[in-house]
Formats: C-alpha cells, sequence, structure tokens
C-alpha cells in the first residue's frame, strides 16, 4: 500500500526532527558494533597467528580480504533489496547475522573455520551501511545530510577503538585466569570474539522497533513502494553469485554470455598469474571471484536497469569517486589493521596497553575527524559545488607526515601521539565520500549506489590493504617499512579526486536529466 496523505504529513514532521536524531544515535550504535565486530582481529592478530600457525599475509587475508570480499559480493544484492524491501527488518536480520557469526568465531580452531565466520560476519555486515545511508537520507534534507551521514560515520572510529582496547583486555584477562583454557577449552582470543558479538544479538530486537521512513520524503520525490521485491532480490543475487551468473547472463543474450565468459576468463587468466609471481592463492582466487562478480553484477544492471547504470556505472565521477575514496580506505584499513601488532612487536606492550592508547586516541581522533569533515565539506558545498572533495585531499595530505613518524620513531609515546593526530586526519573524508555517493543518484538507486560505493572500500580497501601490508612485511622482513609503503599512493589518489572535483558539479546537475534520457518515467 502506498502512504495516506495523513501518514505523509506525520512523517513529513519526523524529518530532521528529534526522531531522526533518535535514529541516527540508533544507527551510529549499529555502526559501533559493526566496527568493534569488524575490527576485533587486530588486537587479537598475534595469538591468532600463533595459535593457528599462520603468517601476516594470511592474518591480513582473514582480516581484509575473505570479510571484504564477502562483504562487497552480498552488499549489491542486499543494498538493492534495501532499495526495494522494508529496511529496518533487513538491517535487524543482518546484525543478528554477523553477530551470531561473531561469537562463532570464537569456536574456530583453524584458519579454514575462522575463514568460514569471517565470511558469515562479511555477509551479515553488508546490509548495514545500504540501509543506514537510505534511511538517514530520508530522515534528514539535503542540506544537513553530511553531517548525519559524518556523525554515522563516526561509529567506524569509535567501534574500532573500543574493539581494541575491549579485545586486548578480555584477552589478557582471560589467559591470566585460564593459562591452560578456560570453559569448552576457550584460550582469550575466543572468549574475546564471544564477549563482543553476543550483545549485538540484543541490539538487534532494538532496532526492530525503529520506524521504516517514507522513501524520497526529504527531497519531495516520493518513490512508489515496489510490489515484489525478494523475485527482484534474487535476480540480483544470481547477477553477482558464480556460476548462476551464467545462467544470468544467458538470459539476456548469446553475446551478453559471452561477453561475461570473456570476462571470467581475463580474471582467471591474471588471478592465475599473480598467484604464480606472489604465491598466497586464496588471497587472488577472493579478489578475483570478486572482481567478476562485480562484473556481472554491472552488466546485468545494465540490461535491466539502465538509469541506474547511466548514473552509476554511466558516471565517471562516481567511478572516480569510488576508486579515489578506496584507495584512501587501502591505507585505512591497513594502517588500522597493523598498528597493534607493531606496537606489541616494536616496544614490546602487552595487549590491553596497545588497545588502550591506540583505540582510545583512535576513537577521538577518528569521532573528531569524522565530524569536523562533515561540517566543513557542508559548508564548502554550499560556496563551490565541488567543495566537498577538498576535504579528500585535506585527508590524505594531513595524514601523511604522521604516518611517517608514527612508523619512523624509536619512542612508543610519540608513537601513540602520531596515532592519535594521523586518526583526526584520516577520518575526515568518511562522510563527504558517502554524502557524494548519495548525491548524484536518485532516491530510489540510494542502496545500490552505497553498495556500489562500498566495492571501492572494500575490495580495493580490505581486500588490498591489510593483505598488501602483510605480504611486504614477509618480503622486507619488517613490518613499519610495510606500512610506509602505502605513501606511494599518495600521488594516484590526488589524481583521482582532482578528476572528481572536476566532473562532480556537471554530473550531480545533470543527473534527472541523464536518469530521464536512459528512460527512467519522472
Amino acid at each position: 500500500m502506498e502512504p495516506t496523505e495523513a501518514e505523509i504529513a506525520e512523517a513529513r514532521k519526523r524529518v530532521g526532527g528529534p526522531y531522526s536524531w533518535y535514529v541516527l544515535s540508533i544507527m551510529v550504535l549499529v555502526y559501533v558494533f559493526n566496527f568493534i565486530d569488524r575490527q576485533i582481529m587486530s588486537i587479537l592478530a598475534e595469538d591468532i597467528k600463533a595459535d593457528l600457525g599462520i603468517g601476516d599475509a594470511e592474518i591480513g587475508f582473514l582480516y581484509g580480504t575473505v570479510f571484504g570480499v564477502f562483504y562487497a559480493l552480498f552488499g549489491i544484492p542486499l543494498g538493492r533489496l534495501a532499495d526495494m524491501w522494508h529496511r529496518i527488518r533487513l538491517l535487524t536480520l543482518g546484525l543478528t547475522v554477523w553477530s551470531g557469526m561473531t561469537a562463532l568465531s570464537g569456536m574456530a580452531n583453524s584458519f579454514g573455520q575462522l575463514a568460514a565466520a569471517r565470511i558469515g560476519v562479511g555477509i551479515g555486515e553488508s546490509t548495514a551501511s545500504p540501509v543506514a545511508y537510505s534511511v538517514l537520507s530520508d530522515y534528514f534534507p539535503k542540506e544537513k545530510r553530511a553531517t548525519a551521514l559524518a556523525i554515522y560515520s563516526s561509529g567506524l572510529y569509535l567501534g574500532g577503538g573500543i574493539s581494541l582496547f575491549t579485545g586486548g583486555l578480555i584477552k589478557d584477562k582471560w589467559n591470566l585466569a585460564f593459562p591452560d583454557g578456560g570453559p569448552l577449552g576457550l584460550v582469550g582470543w575466543q572468549a574475546a570474539f564471544m564477549a563482543v558479538g553476543i550483545p549485538g544479538l540484543f541490539l538487534a530486537l532494538l532496532v526492530a522497533t525503529l520506524r521504516e521512513p517514507i522513501r524520497g520524503l526529504s527531497e519531495g520525490i516520493i518513490m512508489p513502494r515496489e510490489p515484489r521485491p525478494w523475485p527482484k532480490f534474487f535476480t540480483e543475487l544470481s547477477s553477482v553469485i558464480p556460476p548462476f551468473t551464467f545462467f544470468h547472463a544467458a538470459s539476456f543474450g548469446r553475446r551478453a554470455l559471452a561477453e561475461n565468459l570473456v570476462a571470467a576468463a581475463l580474471i582467471g587468466t591474471i588471478a592465475y598469474g599473480l598467484t604464480l609471481a606472489m604465491g598466497s592463492w586464496q588471497q587472488w582466487l577472493a579478489l578475483g571471484i570478486g572482481s567478476y562478480a562485480v562484473f556481472s553484477w554491472s552488466q546485468s544492471i545494465k540490461m535491466r536497469d539502465r538509469p541506474t547504470y547511466a548514473l552509476i556505472w554511466g558516471t565517471p565521477a562516481f567511478i572516480f569517486t569510488v576508486v579515489g575514496f578506496g584507495t584512501i580506505a587501502m591505507t585505512g584499513y591497513a594502517i588500522g589493521f597493523w598498528g597493534a601488532p607493531y606496537a606489541i612487536r616494536t616496544f614490546g606492550v602487552d595487549a590491553a596497553t596497545a588497545g588502550l592508547f591506540l583505540g582510545g586516541g583512535g576513537a577521538l581522533g577518528g569521532f573528531i575527524g569524522v565530524i569536523a569533515g562533515g561540517r566543513i565539506a557542508d559548508i564548502l558545498k554550499r560556496r563551490n559545488p565541488a567543495g566537498r572533495i577538498i576535504i579528500g585531499f585535506i585527508t590524505i595530505w594531513g595524514t601523511a607526515p604522521f604516518l611517517l613518524l608514527q612508523f619512523t620513531t624509536t619512542s612508543v609515546v610519540i608513537f601513540y601521539i602520531a596515532a592519535f593526530i594521523a586518526s583526526i586526519f584520516a577520518s575526515m573524508w568518511v562522510g563527504v565520500a558517502a554524502a557524494t555517493s548519495q548525491d548524484l543518484v536518485l532516491p530510489r538507486m540510494r542502496g545500490a549506489a552505497t553498495a556500489t560505493f562500498f566495492l571501492g572500500t572494500t575490495i580495493i580497501g580490505l581486500g588490498l590493504g591489510p593483505f598488501t601490508v602483510g605480504k611486504l612485511s614477509e618480503v622486507f622482513g619488517s613490518l613499519g617499512t610495510a606500512n610506509l609503503a602505502l605513501l606511494a599512493l599518495l600521488p594516484i589518489t590526488s589524481t583521482l579526486l582532482f578528476l572528481v572535483y572536476r566532473q562532480l558539479p556537471n554530473a550531480e546537475a545533470t543527473r534527472v536529466e541523464r536518469a530521464r534520457a536512459a528512460g527512467e518515467p519522472i
């Protein structure tokens, strides 16, 4: 049923009002749990490596690649489902899945078991931001959107910081109390996974009580409800999950199938070549599957929904936004993950201490940076259509000198101070990138736009960042040198951001016109 005039009038009062801020607070809490469950592996990495007998590259794979690829793959159909179905119910289900799989990570006794649990966490967490971005964009008017999304994004840093302190504390206390293993034979890192996973199941009950907003009301473009969301969701799922992708492509004709097979063969060949050159077959297999799934989905969107394809894949400014901010995420995820292991190895501090200073500093610095970045971006946007992108340049060039200091100092105090200041600059871009991706599409496309945006921050950021540093650590014999090698990305990121800055104003101004030209009935 479509909303009545009375329902629309009542819902309009909630746009930008007290209830919208309540929803935002719950979404921040969800994102905090999201990143606690995702990031806790950092402070537990040294114990996991020792117990499972794996190296830096493999722990980077577990934290980043295997999680990130499945997060990205399922984020595509679940992002589309967020465009069509009840978003609050979707988030409730997703939170239940990822919290349960985090708890099950505590039962893992092998590399394979932990990898399987991380896949489950990635699938569940892929519901969070597509739903949150879409819901918050409907609860806040456009002129306050970057601020709202920046506040939401602060959960990333709060959760990451809390995870380091909490995980390190639980692990150390558990191992001290049970040096030979506690109840069920659990050791410290396993107990930490369970301790942070189980509370998320209770948070899911609170999320289920939130009101579903009317889609598009905040912009005066009320979108009709999708009458058949689930058949379309399963169609979307088949467009990204091999081998169903082959049958899906075949439904569009022989030419589409041929293009799909050629892409699969080309990506497979590249993945095989990288395996021969560098080893780590799991890494390149996972990235190959992810890359092929992305191609299949974009091909499917082009055939089934040309307006969405035109505003996402057919818009260079959108692609440059995804890749440019994805390279920023690559550095951020790598440094965020390897900072604690570096402190433990280099300065000999215990996990609880490293977690306290890195986690607390990262949470505070990240919160300051992401809020300040969003507020400044909104001011710049009012003066310049592309003004928000300036924050991206501030992020990368402001962070660089403090990263250099962080991984070259011989003083643990200076290490913590540099990490704190770097976290302020490194977090400023998050709300900016989110708002930019939303502004380039129509309201009904927000979930798909969010899923596409997160392709960059997962496949590029999570899929490459932590693994690359882990691999380089094994090659160089130095985790510090491996982290500093990421500074080579600076000119690449700068070029991509410049291209976004040049093209964004026209792309945003013509979105309705281009969507209409592609067949959108507006």
